[in-house]
């Protein structure tokens, strides 16, 4: 495996995604994570040092544990992580008179193995201030830009490279190769991690540290859930009790829709509850995106615990978090804000005493798809759009009503099945609608309406770490508009969401 060690860069998950495209098969830690921690990593045979907002002769910067440089494996530092390794070896890092934001044209020394098979000049992405001013003794430099001459270097001994450039991203024509020599011709690693050596490797692992006892699962109905769910009972079988929340931030027919597919799967063990007015009553006044996510993931701790203690003797809760939940939640680096948080992300209340099992926390969402095809999960299923752990709450903008929540389940309602009847559904990475806490004029027929503003957000992603907005065709913007407005009530106005992620975020809260 390889190991990410993040200093805050906006790229470092789109690292480890390169890296799982090569099947090989990688983990992201904090920059200064203590290298006593490695030994649980098993066949560690390279480092990568990511990017950072930070400057490196800055006294706050965050350093990697000293000891990793003796490590003897493959290390590659990228931009900031270029900047560590020169610091370190007595190299200087200066403050740039001219900025490199965006494509540029590198010289490359294609003799170097880092650079095997590229051309003498290469379109890489640059996102810099500083640059190496003064190249540390031992290393020699295999790239450069016009205004820096040292864009890239390596020392072949200590088995050390660096670019200041981020090969990560794909405005890199041929950063991949790059990524790929550093991990196959200079690591030495094969392409040995799948979904299928994966699933088999989690089975394993979870009989053993289950042994006898029993699983509560908190089944959504979701793709991340129900691939989490599936995966258990093929390792476990009836050990396995999944829970399944009716809350009343579900899609519409969403209820109907489990009880009919995971009756057939898990049948006594399915257990559906009620709790509809318990989250409605705590989610009463609050506005605050963050708040919500709080008290729904309280409250789906609380009704959980419930359901254990009628089931007795439950050692292990069973969750769908998967490796961007985690990434957006926590700060990685100890240095990045988080961006939002996840209600299955976090660890569990002491009273529960079960101990938590997550065998898709380091899967990204097209991985977890695969794996639920590996487990001939049906495709209604694999295929279906991201729906957000803390349901239509983080779509009402404002306080959450039961009014409020049934437009929003019509409306979104109407857009996906407008979106599956022009064939579009399977081609967009999640579809649905928003509703704003403003009303606007409007008239219909003779009669002024002053009612509520729905918005459309479609967007396409390969993993929800980045997203672009969806060109919808008019022509289908126009037949939702028009079936909103007129067969939901309480809405006179349809807009539609043209932001990307980033800035913006796929949700909106």
């Amino acid at each position: 495996m390889i190991l990410i060690l993040d200093f805050g860069s906006q790229y470092t998950q789109l690292i480890a995604r390169c890296l799982r495209e090569q099947k090989v098969y990688c983990e992201i830690c904090t920059g200064n994570e203590c290298i006593e921690n490695f030994s649980k990593f098993k066949n560690l045979k390279g480092l990568i040092l990511s990017g950072g907002y930070d400057s490196v002769y800055l006294k706050k910067s965050m350093w990697p544990d000293p000891k990793i440089w003796d490590l003897g494996i493959p290390i590659l530092g990228i931009c900031y992580g270029m900047q560590l390794i020169a610091e370190y070896f007595g190299g200087k890092v200066s403050p740039s008179k001219y900025r490199e934001f965006g494509i540029a044209s590198v010289n490359i020394d294609f003799n170097s193995f880092l650079f095997d098979g590229l051309n003498r000049k290469e379109i890489l992405w640059m996102s810099h201030c500083d640059k190496l001013s003064k190249v540390p003794k031992g290393f020699k430099i295999t790239a450069s830009t016009d205004s820096s001459p040292y864009a890239a270097m390596e020392n072949i001994v200590k088995k050390i490279y660096a670019v200041q450039f981020h090969p990560e991203v794909k405005h890199s024509i041929n950063g991949k190769k790059i990524i790929q020599n550093f991990i196959f011709k200079i690591c030495g690693l094969s392409c040995d991690w799948t979904i299928k050596s994966y699933l088999i490797d989690e089975i394993e692992k979870i009989r053993k540290q289950i042994g006898k006892n029993k699983v509560l699962c908190a089944l959504s109905g979701g793709v991340d859930s129900s691939v989490a769910a599936v995966m258990l009972n093929k390792a476990i079988g009836k050990q396995l009790y999944c829970v399944y929340v009716d809350h009343g931030l579900q899609k519409l027919g969403e209820t109907e829709r489990v009880r009919t597919v995971f009756k057939k799967i898990f049948g006594k063990n399915l257990i559906i509850t009620n709790a509809k007015k318990i989250f409605l009553s705590r989610l009463k006044g609050v506005t605050n995106p963050e708040r919500k996510r709080k008290i729904i993931g309280h409250t789906f701790m609380k009704v959980f615990y419930n359901e254990a203690k009628k089931l007795k003797k439950i050692d292990f809760l069973l969750q769908g978090t998967i490796y961007p939940d985690i990434i957006e939640s926590i700060s990685i680096a100890k240095l990045k804000v988080p961006i939002k948080s996840h209600h299955n992300v976090g660890g569990l209340p002491r009273r529960m005493k079960m101990r938590l099992i997550e065998p898709l926390k380091f899967l990204f969402k097209d991985e977890v798809r695969a794996l639920g095809k590996e487990l001939g999960i049906p495709m209604e299923i694999i295929n279906r759009q991201p729906f957000p752990g803390p349901g239509l709450a983080i779509r009402v903008l404002g306080e959450v009503t039961k009014m409020k929540l049934n437009i929003l389940k019509k409306t979104d309602d109407i857009v996906t099945k407008e979106i599956r009847n022009s064939g579009l559904y399977d081609k967009i990475w999640q579809a649905f609608t928003i509703i704003l806490p403003i009303k606007t004029v409007g008239v219909m027929g003779d009669t002024r309406t002053y009612e509520y503003v729905v918005v459309i957000r479609a967007v396409n992603s390969e993993d929800a770490m980045t997203a672009n907005w969806t060109k919808l065709p008019y022509e289908l913007l126009d037949k939702i508009s028009s079936r909103i407005v007129n067969e939901v009530k309480g809405v006179n106005r349809v807009v539609y969401d043209i932001s990307n992620k980033p800035p913006a975020t796929i949700e909106w809260e």
